[in-house]
C-alpha cells in the first residue's frame, strides 16, 4: 500500500459514521501500545508522563481516522521501532554488532537515512519541476514520506537508547539543538505531504524541501563538527514534563512557519512570471500560506504560554525578558499582525507571500540566532 494514496478527510460530526472495522483495528492497537508501554516502563514515568501517554491514544486515532497516510506511517514506525529494541534486547554495544542496527535501526543509522532521503527528495522533485515531469514530483513525494518514517524511527529508537545508557540519563529527544533540528525536519515535511496530499501541489515541494535540506545540512555539520549525536544527560532545568509538549509545540510553529514561507517564495515567483504553468494557482499558494501561519501561530501561542508556566516553576517567574523570550514574543507578533491583516484587512497577494518569507529571517534568528549570538536562561543549545 502507497501511504501518498488513497487519503480521505473527514468532517468530524461524520467520523463515527465513516469508521471501517480497520479504523477500530487501528485504535484498539494505539490503546494496547500504550497498555503495554504503562506496564513495561510506567515505573520511569511521573503521573503527568502517563497522562501524557494516555491522551496521546484519542489524538493519534483521530489523526489516523482523519488521514489515512498518518495511519500507515505509525504503524511503520512502530515496526521498525520495536523491531530495534527487540534487536538491541536491552545491550546497548550491540549497536554496532548486528547488522540491521548498525546500517539501519540504531537512531544513528535512521537519522543518517533520513539525511540522505531528505537530499535525493529534494532533487527529485526540482528535477520533476524543472523538467514538467510527473515522474520527479511522485519520486520526490514518495521519498520524502519515507524521510519521515526514517527520521520517526531514529527519534523513536534515540529515546529508548537513552534509557539504555542510565535510567537517568534517559529522556524524549528534544532537549537540545541535534534532536530539535531532527524534529523540525520531521514536523514541516509531515505538514508538506498533508497538503500536498490535500491541494495536489507537488510542484511546491521543490521549494519546501530546500529548507528542509538545509535543516539537515546544518544538522549533518554540527554532528560531524560537534559529535553532536552523542546522548547527553538532561541539565536540572530540563529535567521536567514540561519540556515534553512546550518543545513540541513550539517547532510545530517553527515548522508551519517555514512551511509557509517557502510557499510563500512559490508564490512570488509564479506572481513574477516564473514557472507560471508548473506552479498551483496563486489562490491555492495564498491558501496554504494562511492555513499553515493559522496552525502555527496556534501551537506557538500555547508553546509560549506552557514555556511561561514552565518558566514560572524552573526559576520563580513567568517571564524575565530573556534574549530567548523576548524573539519568542517578536515572533509571536509577527504572525498575531500577519493573521490580524488577513482576517481583518482581507490582506492577500504578494504583500502576504512577502510578509511570509520574512517571517521566516525572523524566526530562524529566534530558533537559531539566540543561540549563536547572544546568552540567557535559555543556554541549552549553543553551537
Amino acid at each position: 500500500m502507497d501511504i501518498t494514496e488513497n487519503q480521505t478527510y473527514t468532517d468530524t460530526p461524520s467520523l463515527f459514521k465513516s469508521l471501517s472495522l480497520f479504523d477500530w483495528i487501528f485504535a484498539a492497537l494505539l490503546a494496547a501500545g500504550a497498555l503495554f508501554a504503562l506496564n513495561r516502563y510506567g515505573v520511569f514515568m511521573d503521573i503527568y508522563e502517563k497522562g501524557i501517554l494516555l491522551a496521546a491514544v484519542p489524538t493519534f486515532a483521530w489523526l489516523g481516522w482523519t488521514w489515512k497516510p498518518a495511519r500507515l506511517l505509525m504503524v511503520l514506525i512502530a515496526a521498525l521501532a520495536l523491531s530495534a529494541v527487540a534487536l538491541y534486547g536491552g545491550n546497548l554495544e550491540l549497536a554496532n554488532s548486528k547488522f540491521f542496527l548498525k546500517y539501519l535501526l540504531s537512531s544513528q543509522s535512521a537519522i543518517l537515512w533520513m539525511s540522505t532521503l531528505f537530499f535525493l527528495s529534494t532533487l527529485f522533485y526540482w528535477g520533476g519541476l524543472l523538467a514538467r515531469s510527473d515522474f520527479g514530483g511522485a519520486v520526490g513525494s514518495k521519498l520524502c514520506w519515507a524521510a519521515i518514517l526514517m527520521g520517526f524511527t531514529g527519534m523513536m529508537v534515540r529515546w529508548y537508547e537513552s534509557y539504555l545508557l542510565g535510567a537517568d540519563i534517559g529522556h524524549i529527544p528534544v532537549s537540545n539543538l541535534y534532536e530539535v533540528f531532527i524534529l523540525f525536519c520531521m514536523i514541516t515535511a509531515l505538514f508538506y505531504v498533508f497538503y500536498e496530499g490535500k491541494y495536489a501541489t507537488r510542484q511546491v515541494g521543490a521549494f519546501v524541501m530546500l529548507v528542509i535540506s538545509a535543516a539537515v545540512g546544518f544538522l549533518l555539520w554540527y554532528m560531524l563538527s560537534r559529535d553532536a549525536q552523542e546522548i547527553q544527560p538532561l541539565v536540572p532545568a530540563l529535567q521536567s514534563w514540561w519540556m515534553k509538549i512546550h518543545v513540541p509545540a513550539n517547532f510545530i510553529g517553527y515548522g508551519t512557519f517555514a512551511l509557509a514561507a517557502m510557499v510563500g517564495v512559490a508564490y512570488l515567483l509564479k506572481f513574477k512570471g516564473i514557472f507560471v504553468d508548473r506552479l498551483p494557482p496563486l489562490e491555492v499558494l495564498d491558501d496554504i500560506m494562511y492555513k499553515a501561519i493559522a496552525v502555527g501561530f496556534a501551537f506557538f501561542t500555547i508553546a509560549t504560554i506552557l514555556g511561561a508556566l514552565w518558566a514560572a516553576e524552573a526559576w520563580g517567574g513567568y517571564w524575565s525578558w530573556d534574549p530567548k523570550e523576548t524573539w519568542a514574543l517578536i515572533v509571536w507578533l509577527n504572525y498575531a499582525a500577519w493573521l490580524h491583516m488577513r482576517l481583518m484587512k482581507g490582506l492577500r497577494g504578494h504583500v502576504a507571500a512577502w510578509w511570509a518569507v520574512c517571517g521566516l529571517l525572523v524566526t530562524t534568528f529566534a530558533f537559531l540566532g539566540v543561540n549563536m549570538f547572544l546568552s540567557g536562561l535559555h543556554s541549552y543549545g549553543e553551537l
